[in-house]
């Protein structure tokens, strides 16, 4: 019997397309062809690296490293630090050859919470073009994404996702997540588990990977998890407001909820004097303000770090295998909204309509500043604080935590969010090891994608970063901006920037010359306001 893909009249996956489109939003211009990136070659040979293999070894070399049709077929020590290297040991030339001596190759990133770009950017003039949104992310060595939820639709984004599997376009490799309809505040088709459980066998006909859930009436949520499973789907979550009164993200993992995004749901999981959340009287959820304010307060209600109640919630999520995708930097802003409004990127990088996109406005979600106070900010610096502690503790007793941006609000741009989720991580306590292994092997470990990238191991596809410094040593440096830095000698500012080049698949970007395609095009989007 053949598979039922369409429900209440939309096409299972494009469930989000559709409401935008019923608003009068379009996707972003697609892109079409590649206009950066060279190669791949039959053999390229990057020469004399240091090598920070993801897997949280730490960093050893001198090495060569053979990629053949885009793939690594070979990795050589080829002597010892300090001295010269022996050619006995290094490999036959390539076509192409790069001398990386004295500088570091890393896998490339994993953003395991992405979006290309969000319809809500219509509401202030338009979407930029994926082309924005994808060089962006290669200029900060994003090489694979999780696209969480799909607000483009399953169709629109295949097409995308086809395009940059087989170089056709400079974009990331893609994972696709469909969002699961069945929230009546955003968009429901499904009413009952058996839709559900056709819907998710509909998706994974269509080409998804997963599904991205803000939470459903419970029957349908745990049978759509059960049918994922058999169809071999992962699924993350984002438990709203709106549903985890009744599913919080413990239960979802005791059915087989592969992540929690963000940290919705894990506050809720420890409570001790409540079950639910204590909300103002006069709180409405479709008020940005009431929504976000009141969310800083969530981990202060729970149970205390340390405790018996924190220890066991976090030994029960380690034994169901759960992942954590927090993506702190999407709500940095709260904490100091002025430091993030004044980001060194945002002159040169952030799109126009995304910038008005930004700023206080009623309707615009995450542009919720009109009434932002520095009680506001006090509360959210106190939430991380707890927050951080959880996600640290979970990462130190075991468990698996990815680096995800979910950029496009909140003052956080495509790539630049990314690099400081690696920040926030150190902040959290991680040490630079352990960020590298978060946003790169694990990221790709919770995508299923681990024996293909993630990693620098032969066999793997070469998507590789070349690194001018040490990437342990000034995360700052990976901004697409660079870091200011005092040059003694010369007693003058520089900017220094670390990523030199970004290969994906076999295929050079030179960083700066995507970064300065970006800068005109941003130029252009204010120029022709």
């Amino acid at each position: 019997m053949a598979t039922q893909l369409i429900f209440d009249n939309v096409l299972a996956g494009d469930e989000m397309m559709h409401v935008s489109a019923s608003k009068g939003w379009a996707p972003p211009v697609a892109a079409v062809a590649r206009d950066r990136g060279d190669g791949p070659y039959a053999r390229l040979v990057l020469r004399g690296a240091t090598v920070l293999d993801g897997t949280g070894a730490p960093p050893w070399g001198p090495a060569d490293i053979v990629i053949e049709d885009g793939r690594i077929t070979g990795i050589f020590n080829v002597g010892t630090p300090g001295l010269p290297i022996k050619p006995g040991r290094r490999p036959a030339a390539g076509d192409v050859e790069i001398d990386c001596s004295g500088k570091y190759i890393t896998p490339g990133l994993v953003d395991a919470h992405a979006h290309i770009g969000t319809p809500y950017h219509n509401m202030t003039g338009g979407s930029p073009p994926s082309d924005y949104i994808y060089k962006l992310w290669l200029a900060h060595g994003v090489t694979t994404i999780r696209e969480m939820g799909l607000l483009n639709g399953l169709s629109w984004t295949l097409e995308q996702q086809k395009l940059a599997d087989g170089g056709q376009i400079a974009a990331p490799n893609m994972t696709l997540y469909a969002y699961f309809p069945a929230m009546a505040d955003r968009f429901k088709s499904l009413h009952t588990p058996d839709q559900a459980r056709r819907w998710v066998n509909a998706i994974k006909e269509r080409g998804a990977a997963g599904i991205k859930f803000f939470g459903a009436p419970p029957a349908m949520m745990e049978a759509a998890l059960d049918e994922a499973a058999k169809v071999g789907l992962r699924a993350g979550c984002h438990h709203a407001q709106m549903a985890v009164s009744r599913m919080n993200s413990l239960k979802t993992a005791r059915w087989g909820l592969t992540s929690t995004e963000h940290y919705y749901g894990i506050p809720e999981s420890m409570y001790t004097n409540s079950v639910l959340q204590d909300f103002p009287a006069d709180y409405n959820f479709y008020d940005e303000y009431h929504r976000f304010s009141v969310a800083g307060q969530q981990f202060l209600q729970a149970a205390e770090p340390g405790s018996n109640k924190w220890n066991d919630t976090l030994e029960e999520f380690l034994r169901l295998g759960h992942t954590f995708v927090p993506t702190f930097n999407i709500y940095d802003a709260n904490r100091d909204v002025m430091r993030a409004r004044q980001a060194d990127w945002h002159k040169d990088y952030t799109w126009s309509t995304i910038w008005k996109y930004f700023q206080p406005q009623r309707g615009g979600h995450g542009s919720y500043w009109y009434r932002w106070s520095t009680t506001n900010e006090v509360e959210w610096k106190r939430n991380y604080s707890v927050w951080m502690r959880f996600v640290n503790d979970y990462k130190n007793l075991g468990g698996r935590v990815c680096a995800g941006s979910d950029s496009g609000f909140i003052y956080q741009i495509y790539g630049f969010g990314l690099i400081r989720e690696l920040e926030l991580l150190q902040e959290a306590g991680f040490n630079t090891l352990e960020v590298w292994k978060a946003a790169t092997i694990d990221s790709a470990a919770l995508l299923g994608m681990d024996d293909e990238v993630g990693s620098i191991e032969i066999g793997k596809r070469a998507d590789l970063l070349i690194h001018k410094h040490n990437p342990l040593a000034d995360t700052k440096l990976m901004y697409g901006t660079g870091a200011m830095r005092l040059n003694d000698d010369t007693g003058q500012v520089e900017w220094l920037r670390s990523l030199e080049t970004t290969i994906k698949g076999g295929v050079l970007y030179d960083t700066e010359a995507l970064l300065a395609d970006v800068r005109e095009m941003v130029k252009q989007s204010f120029d022709h306001e």
